[in-house]
């Protein structure tokens, strides 16, 4: 089998196809990345160690697509998943997250090629995810209860991101329709783990064992500043397996949508971060108050994954203290990285 990783040089993407390297002796696999992004040369070396190429142009060059080799499957992680880009740049955004998108399944169809695309939960909208708190200004502890699962809104405004994300869904099922070939949408939460070199709108747990680390300045932003936003985190190895799952499944398990995430095991406050961020590095660093937020922020979601144990038989399996452990073990096993946080 022959696969093409698109963002193979991303966090997701590389350490997916390092993953399938080691455990589908018999596929090749490819990546496609223009390295725009932090980190990414540092993750083509990765790959370059386990013989994995990467062919470095724009996704939206559809013309070097078309002249790329023929292949089997292509594992699209490409994106630019920063919420605040699609405001700054929306351009950028559209033409990476829609373009990159349609210019993929059009090789899928010259190809003849399955696909497995990366989407996000923040197709979902925005204002019925706000309803989880009573109010913008979370001074208390939310109640942990609710979770969201495919059939959540959004109908509503989701970000230019989340639209481009849930466009591409859509893309997907009516370039497929009516074919023989077959696709896997996984609508993952926020992943975390080694080599992802986060910011603060995008990676943030990362971010946030290097900054206690490394003894530098936070801020809890928005929702009154008080840290009480919750999300789950599901780990990259996680992520990794049930790709791999869905790979050997492709043939009998297709053409269905699925959220995936860290779920009530693996869920996380932001007050409760600095919390065990600080038992970790024995560090306590100064987190500014940030009252206010993006009109695109949520102050809450928890991923159900009923429906992926459902179909596969499949959870994740490290929860939030393992996440931040093998985060806190790379950050001090590799000093040079350090720079980039």
């Amino acid at each position: 089998m022959k696969i093409l990783i698109t963002g193979g040089c991303g966090f997701v993407g590389s350490n997916i196809a390092i993953y399938l390297k080691k455990k589908l002796k018999k596929a090749k696999i490819s990546s496609l990345d223009n390295l725009t992004r932090k980190g990414s040369i540092l993750n083509r070396d990765r790959l370059k160690i386990h013989r994995i190429k990467n062919f470095n142009f724009n996704i939206e060059k559809f013309e070097k697509i078309n002249d790329l080799p023929k292949f089997d499957l292509i594992i699209d992680c490409c994106a630019e998943p920063a919420i605040e880009a699609s405001r700054k740049d929306p351009d950028r955004v559209f033409k990476t997250n829609l373009i990159g998108t349609f210019n993929i399944l059009k090789k899928c169809k010259k190809d003849n090629a399955n696909i497995i695309f990366l989407s996000s939960s923040r197709v979902y909208s925005i204002s019925r995810l706000r309803n989880f708190s009573k109010s913008l200004n979370i001074s208390k502890p939310l109640k942990i209860k609710k979770k969201i699962n495919e059939n959540f809104d959004t109908t509503n405004a989701s970000s230019l991101y989340g639209f481009t994300k849930l466009a591409s869904e859509k893309l997907i099922r009516e370039i497929f329709f009516n074919t023989k070939l077959k696709y896997i949408i996984n609508r993952f939460g926020v992943i975390a783990g080694p080599w992802q070199f986060g910011k603060q709108d995008q990676g943030f747990v990362p971010l946030w064992v290097a900054k206690h680390y490394l003894k530098k300045k936070l801020s809890y932003i928005g929702f009154g500043g008080y840290g009480n936003q919750v999300r789950d985190v599901i780990h990259i190895d996680d992520v990794c397996e049930i790709i791999s799952i869905q790979i050997k499944k492709l043939k009998k398990i297709n053409n269905n949508t699925f959220n995936i995430g860290g779920g009530l095991k693996s869920y996380i406050s932001l007050k409760d971060l600095t919390s065990k961020c600080q038992k970790i590095t024995n560090n306590k660093i100064i987190i500014k108050k940030v009252p206010k937020t993006s009109i695109f922020d949520i102050p809450y979601f928890i991923t159900d994954n009923k429906k992926i144990k459902k179909f596969y038989n499949w959870e994740p399996l490290k929860n939030i203290n393992i996440i931040l452990n093998d985060i806190y073990q790379w950050l001090h096993k590799n000093k040079k990285l350090r720079k980039y946080f």
